[in-house]
């Protein structure tokens, strides 16, 4: 018999993944920028022609905006403070995992840890 199981994805920081991560932080955060700026615009440029619900959301969703390039502010910070071969948690995903007659259940049940560094599978727990 066949069962799902949830596998964590782990990966150690190194010179080369840190500064991957870096680029992808700051990669999102100019593309929520620009988003940001869009909205804006688009906010100018309905001005007065539009309802006040519209012109909420359209406020909303720039405040989300700018909430998530705090938090990308953060992560960056959070980044440079890390020091080489921290394990950070990259991803969860499921596994199929079989499950025979006599097996142990608690040794099966644990959850499995996926260790990777530089994109190499280096240790599976």
């Amino acid at each position: 018999m066949n069962i799902l199981q949830k596998v964590t994805i782990k990966q150690i920081l190194t010179e080369n993944s840190k500064e991957k991560l870096l680029h992808s932080f700051i990669h999102k955060k100019e593309q929520l920028q620009k988003e940001y700026e869009q909205l804006h615009f688009q906010l100018k440029k309905a001005e007065g022609r539009q309802s006040p619900s519209l012109k909420r959301q359209f406020e909303l969703e720039r405040e989300r905006k700018k909430e998530k390039i705090e938090i990308i502010d953060f992560q960056i910070q959070q980044l440079s403070i890390l020091p080489i071969g921290s394990e950070l948690i990259e991803q969860e995903k499921q596994a199929i995992i079989e499950v025979n007659v006599g097996d142990n259940w608690n040794e099966m049940n644990s959850e499995k840890t996926v260790v990777i560094k530089d994109g190499i599978v280096i240790e599976i727990r």
